[in-house]
Protein backbone atom coordinates (compact mmCIF):
# COMPACT_ATOMS: atom_id res chain seq x y z
CA UNK A 1 0.00 0.00 0.00
CA UNK A 2 1.18 3.74 -0.98
CA UNK A 3 0.77 6.02 2.24
CA UNK A 4 1.92 9.26 1.66
CA UNK A 5 4.90 8.74 4.29
CA UNK A 6 6.30 6.52 1.36
CA UNK A 7 5.60 9.32 -1.13
CA UNK A 8 7.87 11.64 0.93
CA UNK A 9 10.62 9.91 1.32
CA UNK A 10 10.73 9.12 -2.36
CA UNK A 11 10.14 12.51 -3.26
CA UNK A 12 12.79 13.50 -0.55
CA UNK A 13 15.11 11.04 -1.30
CA UNK A 14 15.02 12.06 -5.65
CA UNK A 15 15.58 15.56 -4.44
CA UNK A 16 18.77 14.60 -2.18
CA UNK A 17 20.19 12.74 -5.19
CA UNK A 18 20.25 15.68 -6.95
CA UNK A 19 21.25 18.18 -4.66
CA UNK A 20 24.58 15.55 -3.93
CA UNK A 21 24.76 15.83 -7.49
CA UNK A 22 25.20 19.96 -7.52
CA UNK A 23 27.29 19.86 -4.44
CA UNK A 24 29.68 17.57 -5.81
CA UNK A 25 29.21 19.69 -9.54
CA UNK A 26 30.25 22.81 -7.51
CA UNK A 27 33.10 21.20 -5.84
CA UNK A 28 34.64 20.02 -9.42
CA UNK A 29 34.11 23.20 -10.95
CA UNK A 30 35.88 25.28 -7.99
CA UNK A 31 38.48 22.78 -8.98
CA UNK A 32 38.82 24.10 -12.65
CA UNK A 33 38.20 27.88 -12.32
CA UNK A 34 40.78 29.97 -12.46
CA UNK A 35 38.85 33.33 -11.52
CA UNK A 36 39.54 33.30 -7.42
CA UNK A 37 35.68 34.82 -6.99
CA UNK A 38 34.26 31.95 -8.57
CA UNK A 39 36.63 29.32 -6.75
CA UNK A 40 35.41 30.87 -3.35
CA UNK A 41 31.35 30.99 -4.70
CA UNK A 42 31.32 27.29 -5.90
CA UNK A 43 33.17 26.01 -2.57
CA UNK A 44 30.61 27.78 -1.02
CA UNK A 45 27.88 26.90 -2.85
CA UNK A 46 29.11 23.27 -2.58
CA UNK A 47 29.17 23.39 1.14
CA UNK A 48 25.51 24.85 1.14
CA UNK A 49 24.03 21.75 -0.77
CA UNK A 50 25.63 19.33 1.77
CA UNK A 51 23.84 21.32 4.23
CA UNK A 52 20.47 21.36 2.44
CA UNK A 53 21.33 17.54 2.00
CA UNK A 54 21.69 17.04 5.19
CA UNK A 55 18.16 18.51 6.24
CA UNK A 56 16.65 16.58 3.22
CA UNK A 57 17.78 13.70 4.82
CA UNK A 58 17.01 14.66 8.73
CA UNK A 59 13.21 15.22 7.07
CA UNK A 60 13.64 11.06 5.62
CA UNK A 61 14.31 10.51 9.01
CA UNK A 62 11.25 11.87 10.38
CA UNK A 63 9.08 9.93 8.12
CA UNK A 64 10.77 6.46 9.10
CA UNK A 65 12.83 5.91 5.98
CA UNK A 66 16.30 5.75 5.34
CA UNK A 67 17.73 8.51 3.36
CA UNK A 68 19.83 8.58 -0.23
CA UNK A 69 23.97 9.36 0.69
CA UNK A 70 25.00 9.09 -2.67
CA UNK A 71 24.75 11.01 -6.41
CA UNK A 72 22.44 10.14 -8.64
CA UNK A 73 23.77 7.86 -11.53
CA UNK A 74 22.88 10.35 -14.30
CA UNK A 75 24.94 12.99 -11.71
CA UNK A 76 27.76 10.92 -11.66
CA UNK A 77 28.00 10.60 -15.46
CA UNK A 78 27.52 13.65 -16.28
CA UNK A 79 30.33 15.17 -13.90
CA UNK A 80 32.31 12.75 -15.51
CA UNK A 81 31.25 13.69 -18.59
CA UNK A 82 31.94 17.54 -17.78
CA UNK A 83 35.42 16.69 -16.39
CA UNK A 84 36.34 14.62 -19.52
CA UNK A 85 34.95 17.49 -22.12
CA UNK A 86 37.12 20.17 -20.08
CA UNK A 87 39.98 17.71 -20.08
CA UNK A 88 39.47 17.72 -24.00
CA UNK A 89 38.75 21.34 -24.45
CA UNK A 90 40.86 22.85 -21.63
CA UNK A 91 38.87 24.11 -18.87
CA UNK A 92 38.05 27.73 -19.49
CA UNK A 93 35.97 29.89 -16.91
CA UNK A 94 33.25 29.90 -19.12
CA UNK A 95 32.68 26.53 -20.21
CA UNK A 96 32.80 25.38 -16.24
CA UNK A 97 29.91 28.26 -15.97
CA UNK A 98 27.83 26.66 -18.84
CA UNK A 99 28.00 23.12 -17.12
CA UNK A 100 27.27 24.47 -13.68
CA UNK A 101 24.22 26.37 -15.38
CA UNK A 102 23.30 23.40 -16.80
CA UNK A 103 23.60 21.64 -13.49
CA UNK A 104 21.31 24.20 -12.15
CA UNK A 105 19.16 23.94 -14.73
CA UNK A 106 17.96 20.31 -13.53
CA UNK A 107 18.10 21.14 -9.88
CA UNK A 108 15.83 24.11 -9.95
CA UNK A 109 13.19 22.04 -12.13
CA UNK A 110 13.31 18.86 -9.85
CA UNK A 111 12.67 21.53 -7.20
CA UNK A 112 9.68 23.15 -8.87
CA UNK A 113 8.13 19.84 -9.14
CA UNK A 114 8.38 18.80 -5.89
CA UNK A 115 6.95 22.14 -4.80
CA UNK A 116 4.32 21.86 -6.95
CA UNK A 117 3.36 18.41 -5.68
CA UNK A 118 0.18 18.26 -3.99
CA UNK A 119 0.51 14.53 -2.58
CA UNK A 120 3.34 15.59 -0.49
CA UNK A 121 2.18 16.52 3.35
CA UNK A 122 2.44 20.44 4.30
CA UNK A 123 5.65 20.56 6.39
CA UNK A 124 7.49 18.31 3.87
CA UNK A 125 6.25 21.14 1.15
CA UNK A 126 7.72 23.68 3.23
CA UNK A 127 11.09 22.10 3.82
CA UNK A 128 11.06 21.99 -0.01
CA UNK A 129 9.98 25.46 -0.49
CA UNK A 130 12.15 27.11 1.63
CA UNK A 131 15.33 24.84 -0.34
CA UNK A 132 13.71 25.86 -3.49
CA UNK A 133 13.52 29.50 -2.87
CA UNK A 134 17.19 29.20 -2.05
CA UNK A 135 18.27 27.33 -5.47
CA UNK A 136 16.67 29.33 -7.44
CA UNK A 137 18.57 32.26 -5.85
CA UNK A 138 21.84 30.00 -6.93
CA UNK A 139 20.42 29.34 -10.09
CA UNK A 140 19.53 32.91 -11.15
CA UNK A 141 23.18 34.53 -10.00
CA UNK A 142 25.04 31.58 -12.30
CA UNK A 143 22.62 32.16 -15.16
CA UNK A 144 23.49 35.88 -14.87
CA UNK A 145 27.06 35.66 -14.89
CA UNK A 146 26.65 32.79 -17.74
CA UNK A 147 24.86 35.80 -19.73
CA UNK A 148 27.76 37.84 -18.86
CA UNK A 149 30.28 35.86 -20.03
CA UNK A 150 28.82 35.45 -23.56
Amino acid sequence: MHTSNDHAVKVLNSLIETTLDSANGYKDAAEHVDNPQYKTMFAERSSKRMELTRRLQDEVRTFGGKPEDDQSMIGKMHNKFAEMRGAMAGHSDKGVIDEVERGEDVIKKKYEMAVQDEELPPEVRAVVTEAYQSVKRDHDEISTIKHSLH
